[in-house]
């Protein structure tokens, strides 16, 4: 079900369903129930949407590898013994040993032997393989070439914010997320001294980055880009909206239709507007968290994001503390999975089944490292078929032997 953005009037308002409870049925037969009481206070039960779930265990074992080799890059001289390494494997998630680790993944690490301290016995060391420094510049390539849709998403993360500026904690913490370089603090900010403005203490950690000047071309959302090139092809003015579209199968009963129908009815509010104005727990302000919540996901590299990472935003972009319960109020726009044992919202429109639909330019970093996973796994596997051959083949002889030695005897 699609509920497109030039929209229909209603004849039932929110206040006329306010007291209303709600049962109705998903693609999986379960109950969600509504309670239409203020908005905060709606609540929907979670169901589990396999497809979007089966998006996020395909990068599973690629976010593995890509943790580890954060790990080691970010050591002094990008080595670590490997003991030290295998002390980490709880943060890292890692549920195996480390040796077992670098034995399934070849080719990203090389192992060599030095002493921890000058007078120690030799112990095993991890540095990245040649094929992974190729890859690191491949990396810095692709940012090079991408430097323009990098800057206007950290002016993005910034034009959002209540007051234009966020901590520098905050923004290190979700770069990989959004696809910021690990050196764009040093590197990148600096170059962009018209957009961007360090202030506090960074040596103390209370530095934050500010915004210097607004860019209008920055302040159009994903969805009000949408309606121009909609309104230019259609030469009809096309209302910026969200697109509703629930799973296949999923069925709502008439009076939730309505109520839809009446929350998409209200006016888009970008969420780059200044909603100083507006109260908190008005279904205005609900439209305009979900606006920054979507376009927050659309900015994102896989059109998805932990909620733990868009809660320590909740000041910054002046979210309800109840604002993760828009993820599953809202099911025909987001969905909340709990892969993992972490909650992570999704942008049901950026995903057709399992696979990405429009991606960003920035992918192709990650397109590159599963590539270089790709080959060891293939040596790995060729190497494994190449064993078990031989194997056989000195069974094969060994059983010719014993069959000799029976005759003699």
């Amino acid at each position: 079900m699609i509920i497109p953005g030039i929209l229909f009037k209603s004849q039932t308002s929110f206040s006329s369903i306010s007291n209303l409870k709600l049962n109705f049925k998903s693609f999986l037969n379960p109950k969600f129930t509504l309670q239409f009481n203020p908005i905060s206070s709606l609540k929907v039960v979670w169901r589990k949407d396999w497809t979007l779930d089966k998006a996020i265990e395909n990068d599973k074992r690629y976010k593995l590898c890509a943790r580890v080799v954060k790990e080691v890059l970010n050591e002094p001289g990008q080595a670590i013994p490997l003991r030290y390494l295998d002390k980490k494997r709880k943060r890292l998630r890692l549920n195996v040993g480390v040796k077992i680790f670098i034995n399934n993944n070849p080719g990203l690490f090389d192992t060599y032997y030095d002493r921890i301290r000058p007078k120690s016995d030799l112990v095993p060391f991890l540095r990245p393989s040649n094929r992974l420094r190729n890859f690191l510049e491949e990396e810095k390539r692709i940012y090079d070439e991408n430097e323009e849709l990098v800057v206007s998403k950290l002016c993005k993360l910034l034009m959002m914010s209540r007051y234009k500026v966020i901590s520098v904690d905050k923004l290190v913490h979700v770069k990989r997320e959004f696809g910021l370089p690990n050196d764009f603090m040093v590197n990148l900010v600096p170059k962009y001294s018209n957009y961007f403005r360090l202030t506090g203490s960074p040596g103390e950690g209370q530095s934050f980055l500010e915004l210097v000047e607004w860019n209008p071309e920055f302040a159009k959302s994903v969805i009000e880009q949408r309606a121009e090139e909609e309104s230019q092809l259609t030469g009809i003015r096309v209302r910026p909206n969200f697109n509703y579209k629930l799973p296949p199968g999923f069925s709502l009963r008439k009076e939730m239709r309505e109520w839809v129908r009446d929350w998409l009815e209200l006016d888009y509010i970008s969420p780059y507007e200044d909603v100083s104005h507006l109260d908190q727990a008005s279904r205005e302000m609900e439209k305009r968290m979900v606006a920054v919540l979507h376009e927050l996901l659309s900015l994102s590299l896989l059109k998805r994001v932990p909620v733990p990472i868009l809660g320590k935003f909740t000041n910054d972009y002046r979210f309800s503390n109840a604002f993760s319960s828009a993820f599953t109020r809202h099911s025909g726009i987001f969905y909340m999975s709990l892969k993992g044992g972490i909650k992570t919202a999704v942008l049901r429109e950026a995903y057709k089944g399992d696979e990405l639909i429009d991606k960003d330019p920035l992918l192709g970093i990650k397109d590159k490292f599963v590539e270089l996973l790709g080959e060891g796994w293939r040596e790995r596997a060729e190497m494994l078929r190449v064993r078990r051959e031989q194997v056989k083949k000195d069974m094969e002889m060994m059983a010719a032997k014993n069959g000799e030695l029976s005759e003699q005897s």
